[in-house]
């Protein structure tokens, strides 16, 4: 998994959610001048990515058993981290010659030559064997399911150049997390809620994504890369609509699979409620109201996550 770096942007912000790198921030302050090219390359001074990635394996940690396993919480945590950070980098790597040509992007550490394609590729495997390292603790089918994960996330930078429909790869890269929290939970198994939650937070990282990439579309289609924003067009908001139905009808659908107590369910209004408030308010011509939007997906996931722990008190 990769993390949207906003989700997980590829070059210029396009398709997927990365976006620009601050030349201000944390980074700069605070670590080393060596260390800033990687810190930015994983994306460190941008958590909500971390935050999407993470949160769909929280939703299953807590849906498989009554009460989740903080040690699993944790481990979760700490492979979204590294597994985004991996995810940005590579995707950074596959768009090195796309983010030169991006005024926005020519920055990046790749695209500006501050780290070489070669040190690249040996901090992805830093990062992948940090996400091994957690995977290894789980039971043999978990790690089986974990890995199946690394194919949508190298297949992913790659979508915007061969179909209109890049989000949706990002959402079966995203989401991974609300199989595998299952599977660890159970000890190695897979439930209809957990596929389910999976289906539904697909919909939702086509909900969010679609409107991230209204920030890019002119750059877009001047570089010549697809995108759902670009394939939508005008009807955007209506397709916003959909998505937001069917994420919110496949969740509903996981919590009574599970059998989840009442306390759940005034929680689900107001993740309902949430996603009638950012098909209303974004402005898809004010990039501003766009990222705003998009980032305000990190507490509907939150609701949904504490949704699911009160309705695991009232079974």
């Amino acid at each position: 998994m990769n993390g949207s770096d906003e989700a997980s942007r590829p070059a210029g912000g396009r398709s997927g959610g990365f976006t620009d790198i601050r030349a201000d921030g944390w980074v700069e302050r605070r670590l080393p001048a060596g260390l800033r090219p990687y810190a930015k390359l994983a994306r460190l001074d941008r958590p909500i990515g971390t935050w999407l990635l993470y949160l769909p394996g929280c939703w299953s940690l807590a849906l498989a058993v009554p009460h989740p396993d903080i040690t699993l919480l944790v481990l979760f945590g700490i492979g979204a981290f590294a597994m985004r950070g991996a995810g940005c980098t590579w995707n950074d790597y596959v768009d090195r010659d796309i983010d030169a040509r991006v005024t926005r992007t020519a920055g990046r550490p790749l695209a500006s030559g501050a780290v070489t394609p070669r040190r690249a590729l040996l901090f992805i495997a830093l990062q992948l064997a940090i996400g091994l390292a957690i995977l290894l603790s789980f039971d043999g089918f978990s790690i089986l399911l974990g890995a199946l994960a690394l194919v949508p996330i190298a297949a992913y930078p790659f979508m915007k150049r061969i179909t209109w429909w890049p989000q949706a790869f990002l959402g079966i890269t995203f989401n991974w997390g609300a199989l595998l929290g299952w599977s660890a939970a159970t000890g190695g198994s897979l439930g209809w809620p957990a596929v389910l939650l999976y289906a539904g937070g697909i919909a939702w990282t086509l909900f969010y994504d679609t409107i991230y990439a209204h920030q890019d579309k002119e750059d877009d289609a001047l570089v010549g890369v697809k995108s759902t924003a670009l394939l939508f067009g005008d009807a955007t908001r209506l397709w916003l609509i959909a998505f937001a139905v069917v994420a919110l009808l496949f969740w509903t659908l996981a919590l009574f699979a599970a059998q989840t107590g009442w306390l759940a369910w005034p929680l689900m209004v107001a993740v309902a409620a949430h996603f009638f408030v950012q098909v209303r308010r974004v402005d898809f011509d004010d990039p501003a109201s766009c990222h705003a939007r998009f980032r305000s997906n990190r507490n509907l996931g939150l609701l949904l996550f504490l949704a699911i722990l009160l309705g695991q008190l009232t079974r």
